[in-house]
């Protein structure tokens, strides 16, 4: 329930503060005194989106907030946890601020909130019907989910939503590996062709530079051999080897000299060992330079094949591998795509079957509540003074999707004996007002969690019709909270809580602000309503009338 509204610097309010009650709340007054301004600022707080200008000219900001009884279990409470704001004594207070040059700043309890956080909360709070809402009943558009509002269809509706996107899923899985199979067929010979030569030559990582390196080395082999070769015969036994032993010799036979000479011929031993050491090492290499000639072709043979094969494809030769692979699991595709397909085929098969499953109950579901909602709607049509006319809630079969497989539309008739047709070609505007009036109070059931407002819902009606509108709108505000801007006396008369809004003009400055009435203004008020202008005697025992008949 909405407790209080205190507003600004918004539009032509300079101050104004309002405390709203349970059961029925009435608000007056003349056509411009701003009444509209009123739900422009409820509307502003809630986060909705309206009117770009709001704040009053001359004013540096406007400043909206509201107050709301927030019992436990009320769904805005799921609202307010997800945005972790925290609740306290029951009440959930919004404020928010539009600067002169447009920003907007929101806070929820203290708490700073977001544009879309406000409007999640002022969907759980409070439900406008404006002037034009009965445009929504003529746009079959939205018949369907006020239908699903009164049969309690959400979980249905969530069940299809998911069999659907299942389903979705798993046809344009399908869809996909069958245009994949397609364009693999087509290339099947190429892929075999290919496979096989890739299995053929078994082409490795780094391989093309371990080939070419070797061929290198083999290229080079002879002529480094022959140095080499060279090199091993002058140090060899032929070379500095037998030099170094006849020196040692010689040495070794120089007589009384020999003693002088043990130095020098232990350095010439010394110097053989070396000698030996490096002997070695060249032969070693010698022997790792000899190659045989076909070995070399052969290596050539596969290196040029492997850089042909590159070529051929368009890839660098180290990554003939990797290619390699992809063109095998590309072939192994088309191989088992038999397989494959059948449990994609079957795959899909059990999610239409889900879905048609999920599709067929919610339609029953639908069907059910439709005769039931037409049911509830005649019983409400009769007090609104139209117990002849006839509503009918057609579900027909139409374009599956994520809400199933039915399309709803609401079809009236006006005059008895005439064939129900669409609400837009057959009720009149006093008319669909009452429609939706009894739609609503048909969808509402017992639920009095939200505050309800309806902006001149009783517009085109008066009389009698206009007291059984006020009737039914105070019916529906039992045990919850109705707010209804009204020009008709008669549900005026019926308000709980009655407030006239006014324009004053002082100087050149027009402000707009709202006075509770209590019981001899409200006489005056509807006398006003009854008679215009000029209030008479008549006119005030007409009024007292309308307020002894509502008590």
């Amino acid at each position: 329930m909405l407790r209080t509204l205190d507003i600004r610097d918004m539009l032509i309010i300079d101050r104004l503060g309002l405390e709203l009650g349970p059961g029925l709340n009435v608000l007056t007054g003349e056509t411009g005194a701003g009444k509209s301004i009123l739900l422009d600022s409820l509307g502003f707080v809630l986060g909705w989106r309206g009117r770009a200008a709001l704040v009053r000219s001359g004013a540096d900001r406007g400043e909206v907030s509201a107050e709301f009884d927030l019992p436990p279990g009320h769904p805005a409470r799921t609202v307010l946890d997800e945005a972790g704001i925290a609740v306290e004594d029951d009440a959930v207070l919004l404020r928010r601020v539009n600067t002169a040059d447009g920003r907007k700043t929101a806070w929820i309890n203290g708490s700073r909130a977001s544009g879309e956080v406000l409007r999640q909360l002022g969907d759980a709070l409070l439900e406008l019907h404006g002037q034009h809402d009965d445009k929504g009943l003529m746009d079959i558009r939205g018949h369907r989910a006020l239908l699903d509002a009164f049969a309690g269809a959400g979980p249905a509706r969530e069940a299809v939503g998911a069999a659907w996107r299942d389903l979705s899923k798993a046809a344009k899985a399908l869809r996909a590996a069958r245009a994949q199979v397609e364009a693999t067929k087509a290339e099947e010979d190429f892929l075999r062709h290919a496979v096989a030569e890739f299995d053929d030559l078994g082409p490795e990582a780094g391989e093309d530079e371990a080939l070419d390196a070797r061929r290198r080395l083999m290229q080079g082999a002879e002529r480094i051999r022959e140095d080499v070769a060279k090199a091993l015969q002058a140090i060899g036994p032929n070379g500095a080897e037998a030099q170094m032993l006849d020196a040692t010799r010689w040495l070794e036979d120089a007589g009384e000299a020999a003693d002088q000479l043990a130095g020098a011929i232990d350095a010439l031993g010394r110097a053989m060992t070396e000698l030996g050491e490096a002997q070695a090492g060249v032969e070693a290499v010698l022997d790792a330079l000899s190659f045989d000639p076909h070995e070399l072709e052969a290596v050539e043979e596969r290196l040029f094949a492997i850089r042909a094969l590159a070529r051929k494809h368009g890839v660098a030769p180290d990554e003939l591998g990797a290619f390699g692979d992809d063109l095998r699991a590309r072939l192994d595709l088309l191989d088992a795509s038999g397989p494959g397909m059948r449990a994609l085929v079957e795959a899909e098969a059990e999610a239409r079957k889900a879905y048609d499953a999920a599709a067929a109950s919610l339609t029953t579901l639908r069907t059910d509540a439709a005769g039931r909602l037409d049911a509830a709607m005649a019983a409400e049509l009769a007090p609104l003074k139209m117990e002849r006319a006839v509503f009918v809630t057609r579900v027909t079969e139409g374009s599956e999707g994520p809400e199933g497989r039915d399309d709803v539309a609401f079809e009236v008739a006006t005059n008895p004996g005439a064939p129900p047709g669409p609400l837009n070609k057959i009720a009149s505007g006093g008319e669909l007002s009452r429609f939706l009036l009894a739609l609503k109070v048909c969808l509402t059931g017992g639920d009095r969690s939200m505050t309800l407002i309806f902006d001149e819902i009783d517009r085109g009606v008066g009389g009698a019709t206009a007291d059984a509108v006020g009737r039914r709108l105070k019916a529906l505000a039992e045990g919850g909270q109705v707010l209804v801007v009204t020009h008709s006396p008669q549900v005026a008369a019926l308000g709980a809580h009655h407030w006239r809004v006014e324009k004053r003009v002082e100087g050149e400055v027009t402000t707009s602000t709202v006075v509770p009435l209590g019981e001899g203004e409200r006489v005056d008020e509807i006398a006003r309503m009854l008679a215009g202008d000029t209030v008479t005697e008549a006119a005030r025992g007409a009024a007292k009338a309308l307020l002894d008949a509502a008590a």
